[in-house]
């Protein structure tokens, strides 16, 4: 491991109320950034691009800057915050923040946007979303994209990633990581406060993350906020303990995913290789010179990849 609405009108929804910057409802234009109020959460949207509608799982400002251009001229880029990435609400019960609520909030930024049939897209561990998302409403989804991921975020998989550093990665790389730590140590980072650690410790551990060691991420996280709460009970429990292969029988839409090759915070590409059969349709594209955010570091393959797939699939 982030609007204001121009004009509000209010939607009940069940027991609850969605905020809306425009009257989409009502069949009029929805304004191409706003806020969804969910219970305590108010979820930022951004809408950028043309062309076929994809919901980016993840945030409204980290996530924008790692897609191309060119990609946007391709495909209308839905950008929504979930729970975690969202304005925290205060302390709440980790009931809040199952993997159930996420995907209910997916489902009525859909609906309350207007989106109809969707691609859907989530990169790292969002893209844990994007496929529960798709079983769930099948009926919604015509394609689901998976960035930087493994088929869990277990224990096991875990020691594959120190395996895979200890073993297979090259003696520059590691002394940059050394220096980074050095420079920027655990009992540094622990001083700062709330989700500065996990943005700090993103940011140093960049040999891990990125093809490029020397890559300075801090841009990308500008502006973002993390709510810890709900990161450190849906990544260190959720999706640590998540089962990918339950009901997969109720995905209909072909899924891509995108490996990058120099990704060392997500387990080895052959921890799919048990999983494969499992899905009806999945393309795996592993990009040679990328780490954990290929559709970034090598972006003009990433879209070719992507939107040639995409036509095939329609």
């Amino acid at each position: 491991m982030i609007m204001k609405p121009n004009l509000i009108s209010y939607l009940i929804v069940g027991a609850t109320v969605i905020l809306l910057s425009q009257e989409s409802a009502f069949g009029q234009a929805v304004s191409n950034s706003g806020t969804i109020a969910i219970d305590e959460f108010n979820l930022r949207y951004k809408i950028e691009g043309e062309g076929k509608t994809t919901l980016v799982i993840g945030d409204t400002n980290y996530s924008p800057r790692t897609y191309s251009k060119k990609l946007r001229k391709h495909l209308k880029l839905v950008f929504l915050d979930h729970r975690g990435m969202a304005p925290s609400p205060g302390k709440l019960d980790t009931t809040s923040y199952s993997l159930e609520k996420i995907l209910q909030d997916m489902e009525a930024a859909r609906q309350q946007l207007n989106l109809g049939n969707i691609i859907v897209i989530g990169h790292s561990g969002h893209s844990y979303m994007a496929l529960e998302y798709a079983k769930k409403y099948p009926e919604n989804v015509s394609h689901v994209v998976m960035i930087g991921i493994a088929p869990n975020l277990g224990p096991e998989n875990a020691q594959l990633i120190e395996r895979a550093w200890e073993e297979s990665v090259d003696p520059v790389r590691k002394k940059i990581m050394q220096e980074n730590l050095q420079r920027l140590p655990d009992d540094k980072i622990a001083q700062l406060s709330g989700d500065q650690v996990f943005i700090q410790r993103y940011i140093r551990n960049g040999p891990h993350i990125w093809y490029d060691p020397h890559f300075d991420s801090t841009p990308l996280w500008e502006g973002v906020e993390i709510n810890m709460d709900m990161f450190n009970y849906v990544w260190g429990r959720v999706f640590r303990d998540i089962d990918i292969t339950k009901n997969l029988d109720k995905l209909s839409a072909p899924v891509f995913l995108a490996l990058g090759r120099y990704d060392n915070i997500v387990a080895p590409s052959y921890t799919w290789d048990p999983f494969r059969p499992q899905f009806h349709d999945l393309k795996v594209r592993i990009f040679e010179k990328s780490g954990h955010t290929p559709q970034l570091e090598e972006s003009e393959s990433f879209d070719k990849e992507l939107l040639d797939w995409l036509d095939q699939k329609d």
